[in-house]
């Protein structure tokens, strides 16, 4: 019969041995038993160890245990003199799934450095605990962009309403690309009946100097439904990068913008045939007839991946199969 006390005293001298190196193998062969009697040692370690490698090993290894002593032993290595065992604690938080771990990281939202709070914070965001609310709120005027984006994340997984105008200004007035970006997407959550709220920010991201922010703001606009969005997205199909005439083409699908239906014949005939494959099943849902000829044509293309989709942008329009 398998006996777990007797591996770990077979390991104890080699996890206490002075070589790190034999440390670290001994804390992945007691990780490896896969038994609640391991923890101890692995705490021990990530708290106690002299050697940076040995903690950041225990941090990793801690990955899937969410008890209490885990959540608050990680969440101290949070703090560690090395900057790789805090990275590494904040990677294994992140994985965290349960509201009770969540809880246990909630105090360590508002701490007072701007490495940790960001890691807490994206510890909890997809937890979507009601409690994070207050330092998520808090933590969007933090001078850290780091703070800032992952509060903006915690937002957007909880949809608050409440929480749109500030996030809406975010996406036009924060210094930080990746915190406008975040703010762009977080409004995608949006719930139904508040979507024309973060609409004239999402407008406005459309010329953000940042590629990556008017990709993300193409984006929500579509997944909002923002019908009122159609004209400038037609526009943004000439935007000097692919990535946001992409997701323009394909917001523009979703919104069925007749308006667009230039744009997108015209993008038919695009250098990049991801493009004209999007703008041939964006014409498809549009549902318009005038679309026809360009598609017809557009079956010559010599993609075969752009081809397909244009038979499924004709079969939409004329009821035929593809």
């Amino acid at each position: 019969m398998f006996d777990i006390t007797e591996d770990l005293e077979t390991l104890r001298p080699r996890l206490a041995h002075s070589d790190p190196g034999v440390r670290r193998i001994a804390l992945i062969a007691l990780a490896d038993l896969e038994d609640a009697a391991a923890l101890p040692p692995l705490i021990q370690a990530l708290r106690r160890d002299d050697d940076a490698s040995v903690r950041q090993e225990a941090a990793r290894l801690l990955e899937g245990w969410e008890q209490p002593e885990v959540i608050a032993a990680l969440c101290d290595a949070l703090t560690d003199s090395d900057a790789d065992a805090r990275a590494r604690a904040a990677q294994t938080l992140s994985e965290v799934k349960t509201a009770a771990a969540g809880e246990v990281i909630l105090p360590w939202a508002s701490h007072a450095d701007a490495f940790v709070r960001a890691a807490a914070l994206r510890a909890l965001r997809e937890l979507r605990l009601p409690a994070a609310r207050g330092p998520a709120l808090a933590a969007l005027g933090h001078a850290d962009a780091g703070v800032r984006r992952e509060a903006v994340a915690v937002l957007g997984w909880l949809r608050l309403g409440e929480a749109l105008p500030a996030l809406a200004a975010l996406i036009t007035h924060d210094a930080h690309a990746e915190v406008r970006r975040a703010a762009a997407g977080a409004v995608g959550y949006a719930e139904q009946g508040q979507e024309s709220l973060a609409l004239p920010a999402l407008l406005s991201a459309l010329d953000d100097e940042a590629w990556f922010v008017r990709e993300e703001a193409a984006t929500t606009l579509g997944k909002l439904h923002l019908t009122d969005a159609g004209t400038r997205l037609a526009a943004s199909l000439d935007d000097s990068h692919w990535q946001v005439r992409l997701r323009a083409a394909r917001s523009l699908g979703r919104l069925r913008a007749r308006q667009a239906l230039p744009a997108l014949l015209a993008t038919l005939g695009h250098e990049i045939s991801n493009l004209r494959k999007e703008a041939a099943l964006a014409l498809g849902e549009v549902g318009d007839p005038d679309a026809l000829p360009g598609l017809r044509q557009a079956l010559q293309d010599q993609d075969p991946e752009v081809r397909k989709a244009v038979r499924i942008a004709l079969a939409q329009l004329t009821g035929s199969p593809a």
